[in-house]
C-alpha cells in the first residue's frame, strides 16, 4: 500500500498558487485579522505535521482555513445604485459622517439636522453632491416628523426608500438616578425611543415596498448598567427592544434591521467639555436641598470628573462605526448586532460571563468609580472611594482591582 506524505516541491507551490487565488477571490480585508489569521494556521499547520497523520491533518487545515476565509471575508454587497436613505442627526457625529460617505458612494441620502445653518449642516451643504438633502427635525416635535415624512414621500417616489439610519439620540446628564430629575429620563425617551419609533412606523409602507433596512444607533450602556448613564441606557434599551420585536415581524416583508451598539468614539457631543459643565452646573442649582446636603456637591463633582476622565479614551476614528452602517444598508446578510470600537467585545463578554460583583467592578474601573456620600462618611473632610470603606469596615475583604480616577 503506498504510503500518504506531504507534498513537497512543485507540489507546495501548486497549493500556494490555489491558495492565493482563493484569497483573492474571498475579497479578504487586508490587515492585522489577515496576517493574524495567516500565522495562525502555518503554527498549526506545524503541528499537525507532526501530531497527526496526513488524511487527518489535511482535514483540520481545510476546515481551519475555510473558516477562517468565510470569518474575514467581506460579505457580499448589493449596489448602490439609485437606492435613498433617510439619516436623523447629521448634525455632528456618526450622522454627519454618514451622510458624507453615503453621498461619496452614490446614494441619494436624506440628512436631518437640528438647525439648516449649523456647522454640521452648512459642512455638508459644501462638501456633499446636490442629491444631499438637508431636513430640519426635532425628533421631540410630531410636526417636524410629519413634514419629513412628507417629504420623503414626495421625493422618494421614483427610487423608493432603501434605509432608514436611526441615528439622532440625547443624553444630557450623568448622575445617579435618584440625582437625575425624572424629565432627564422623559427626554432621552423622547428622542432616543418615541421619536424614532413615530419615524420609522411613518417610513414603513416605504420600506415594505423596497424591502429595505433599518439601522438604529443602540449602546452598550442600553445592555448593561453602566454607572451614572440610567437616563440614557434604558432609553436604549427600549429602542434595542423595540427593534429586535421590528426585526420579527418584518421578516416576511423582508424587510432586515440591525442595531449598532459602539464604543466609546469621540464626537463632538461627546467631547464638548463645556456643554457636560453647564449641565452638572444646571443638575446642582435644581437640585433639592436635602438631596444636596446626603450626597454632597463634592460627589457630584468626583463623578463629572470621573466622567469627563473617562472621556479620554474615547476613540478619534469614526470609521468603525461608519462602516458598521454601511454594511448593515448593504450587505446580502446583514447581521442583526454590530459592535464597532476597540474593547466592545471584552467588555460584552464580562457582562455575559463573568460574576456580577466582577462586572460591576470593571464598569466602575472603566467608567465611574463612586466615591461615598457625605452623608454615608465616617467623618471624613472629603470623599473617598467606596470601596476603600469597604475595606475599613471589613478587613477580610479581598482588595479590589478597581481605582479611583
Amino acid at each position: 500500500m503506498e504510503r500518504w506524505s506531504w507534498p513537497s516541491g512543485g507540489a507546495w507551490l501548486l497549493v500556494a498558487a490555489r491558495a492565493l487565488l482563493q484569497l483573492l477571490r474571498a475579497d479578504l480585508r487586508l490587515g492585522r485579522p489577515l496576517l493574524a489569521a495567516l500565522a495562525l494556521l502555518a503554527a498549526l499547520d506545524w503541528l499537525c505535521q507532526r501530531l497527526l497523520p496526513p488524511p487527518a491533518a489535511l482535514a483540520v487545515l481545510a476546515a481551519a482555513g475555510w473558516i477562517t476565509l468565510s470569518r474575514l471575508a467581506r460579505p457580499p454587497r448589493l449596489p448602490v445604485a439609485t437606492r435613498a436613505v433617510l439619516i436623523t442627526g447629521c448634525d455632528t457625529g456618526f450622522g454627519k459622517e454618514t451622510a458624507k460617505k453615503l453621498d461619496a458612494m452614490g446614494f441619494t441620502v436624506l440628512a436631518t439636522v437640528l438647525d439648516l445653518n449649523s456647522s454640521g449642516a452648512l459642512e455638508l451643504r459644501a462638501c456633499c453632491s446636490p442629491r444631499l438633502k438637508l431636513l430640519q427635525m426635532d425628533l421631540t416635535k410630531p410636526a417636524d416628523i410629519s413634514r419629513v415624512l412628507e417629504f420623503t414621500k414626495a421625493h422618494t417616489a421614483s427610487t423608493g426608500l432603501w434605509g432608514l439610519v436611526n441615528n439622532a439620540g440625547l443624553n444630557d446628564v450623568v448622575a445617579d438616578v435618584e440625582l437625575s430629575p425624572v424629565a432627564t429620563f422623559r427626554n432621552c425617551m423622547e428622542v432616543n425611543f418615541f421619536g424614532a419609533l413615530e419615524l420609522t412606523k411613518g417610513l414603513l409602507p416605504l420600506l415594505r415596498c423596497s424591502r429595505g433596512r433599518i439601522v438604529t444607533m443602540g449602546s452598550p450602556a442600553g445592555d448593561m448598567p453602566y454607572p451614572c448613564l440610567a437616563a440614557y441606557g434604558t432609553s436604549k434599551a427600549a429602542i434595542a427592544l423595540l427593534m429586535d420585536t421590528f426585526s420579527c415581524e418584518l421578516l416576511p416583508w423582508g424587510i432586515k434591521v440591525s442595531v449598532i451598539q459602539p464604543g466609546c468614539f469621540k464626537t463632538e457631543s461627546v467631547t464638548n467639555v463645556n456643554h457636560w459643565e453647564k449641565r452638572k452646573q444646571l443638575l446642582l442649582a435644581n437640585m433639592p436641598r436635602e438631596l444636596l446636603q446626603a450626597y454632597g456637591e463634592d460627589y457630584i463633582e468626583h463623578l463629572h470628573g470621573q466622567f469627563l476622565h473617562s472621556l479620554q479614551m474615547a476613540l478619534p476614528d469614526l470609521s468603525p462605526v461608519i462602516d458598521a452602517i454601511t454594511d448593515a444598508l448593504l450587505a446580502a446578510r446583514p447581521r442583526r448586532r454590530y459592535y464597532p470600537g476597540r474593547g466592545v467585545g471584552l467588555m460584552y463578554f464580562i457582562h455575559y460571563y463573568l460574576p456580577e460583583g466582577l462586572r460591576r467592578r470593571f464598569l466602575q474601573a472603566y467608567f465611574i468609580s463612586h466615591c461615598l456620600p457625605r452623608a454615608l462618611r465616617p467623618g471624613q473632610p472629603g470623599p473617598i472611594p467606596a470601596q476603600d470603606i469597604s475595606r475599613e469596615t471589613n478587613p477580610n475583604l479581598d482588595p479590589s482591582p478597581m481605582v479611583a480616577r
